[in-house]
């Protein structure tokens, strides 16, 4: 089963359970933010491919504890990058190596 075609058949849940029975992430909790609780990063190979997803967890409100999930398919790079500057900002840290992707899966909230 080719990774790619699996996850773009599947729903947005469906995807995230796969990405996250597939492989092991890497978690970032942004204890400040008041917008993003954490962001955790997979890998996943797959016939000699590496495909990479973002895995962010948004608090309904600045106080909450718990969170909503939402996936993202992103580049390579983005784990590294965001990583480098969550600690500064972790919605901006978001806005500029996590968002570009939103519409990969189209799996990401509506922001107005």
């Amino acid at each position: 089963m080719l990774v790619s075609n699996y996850v773009y058949s599947q729903s947005c849940q469906e995807i995230m359970e796969f990405v996250k029975s597939e492989g092991l992430g890497r978690t970032y909790t942004s204890y400040a933010s008041s917008a993003i609780s954490k962001v955790t990063f997979y890998e996943i190979y797959h016939e000699y491919r590496s495909y990479y997803f973002a895995i962010v967890c948004f608090k309904p409100n600045e106080y909450a504890f718990n969170c909503n999930e939402y996936i993202y398919q992103v580049r390579y790079d983005t784990e590294l990058n965001y990583s480098m500057n969550y600690y500064n900002s972790a919605g901006e840290a978001f806005w500029n190596y996590i968002q570009p992707y939103s519409d990969v899966l189209g799996c990401s909230p509506s922001f107005n």
